[in-house]
């Protein structure tokens, strides 16, 4: 039986791994010291003989007696919300955190995925993003914590393959939403869905005309999960290329919701914003046969159940 890591594994994205590789026939170890993550997210493996988790922060360290076949690190803060909050464990995480997952895949022989992202590319001056765009990211900015955090990771990733050999590879993923994203999570799909929920206003922040490309989690742990069983290496974008303006996401929000909620219109949060974010997924589509298949209705249908029920339960 073959046997994976995810680190993060609480999160959103992490804990659908972990689902994934269950699915797929690994046992899972799972490292998240819950920053982020939340233990109700894992709660339906309880009983999962081949699951199991540690509440570790690997910027810490790491000790995994054993073997271990694939390490996937997954683990950092990823909202807008945490940037200003959480900026220096975010730059831990992605530096020290993946130093530690490195050395451990060097020391077991592992093979290594690091989840990047599209943040990497910045405010972007090419469109769509290709993998050989180097980016327009400020350093200082309120964001870079967060974009440089995940451009070192990937520095060191490719350098642990490049001079110790390391099975490393890199994807980088594009906004992702669908169920267990926290509520309060910042980003655009939770934030929207919310207030029309709630009957709040809906914000769109600046003009609206901003653009985002939405992907299904279930089609983006698809994509993660053939690169990290090919022999391709990346960098990979991986995300859904249609695109959307902001207004025009509201407008569909306030659709499939049946939501009463007037949508109102704020200053952008930061000057760093990205004004454009859509992924060229050529290679993707080439080198792993992959492309998203779930359609943003349907996508959003289950995730707005999802949250209906969190608000019902009253969540935050």
């Amino acid at each position: 039986m073959p046997r994976a890591l995810v680190t993060g594994g609480a999160g959103f994205l992490g804990s659908h791994m972990c689902d994934r590789l269950l699915a797929e026939g690994y046992e899972v170890v799972v490292f998240d010291n819950l920053l982020t993550g939340s233990a109700d997210n894992l709660s339906h493996l309880a009983n999962e003989p081949r699951f199991s988790w540690e509440n570790t922060d690997v910027s810490n360290g790491l000790s995994f007696p054993g073997e271990v076949d694939v390490i996937y690190h997954m683990a950092s803060p990823a909202s807008p919300v945490d940037f200003a909050t959480k900026a220096v464990e975010i730059l831990r995480v992605n530096g020290v955190g993946t130093y530690n997952a490195l050395e451990l895949a060097k020391a077991k022989g592992a093979r290594f995925l690091i989840t990047s992202t599209s943040e990497v590319y910045g405010d972007p001056l090419v469109h769509p993003q290709t993998e050989d765009y180097w980016g327009n990211v400020n350093p200082i900015g309120t964001r870079g914590c967060y974009d440089e955090a995940k451009r070192y990771g990937e520095a060191m990733t490719i350098a642990y393959r490049r001079y110790h050999g390391v099975d490393a590879k890199i994807v980088r993923i594009f906004n992702t939403y669908g169920e267990r994203m926290r509520l309060s999570d910042g980003r655009v799909v939770p934030n929207f869905v919310g207030q029309a929920l709630r009957g709040d206003p809906i914000t769109v922040y600046g003009t609206g005309q901003q653009t985002r490309s939405f992907c299904y989690v279930s089609d983006l742990l698809e994509g993660i999960f053939r690169l990290a069983t090919s022999e391709h290496a990346g960098p990979m974008n991986c995300g859904n290329p249609t695109e959307r303006t902001m207004l025009e996401f509201a407008q569909e929000i306030k659709r499939l919701t049946g939501s009463a909620s007037e949508i109102v219109y704020e200053p952008l949060p930061t000057a760093d914003d990205p004004k454009q974010r859509r992924p060229d997924i050529t290679r993707m589509k080439e080198w792993v046969n992959w492309e998203p298949v779930v359609s943003l209705e349907e996508g959003l249908t289950r995730t707005i159940a999802y949250f209906k029920g969190k608000i019902d339960a009253g969540a935050k």
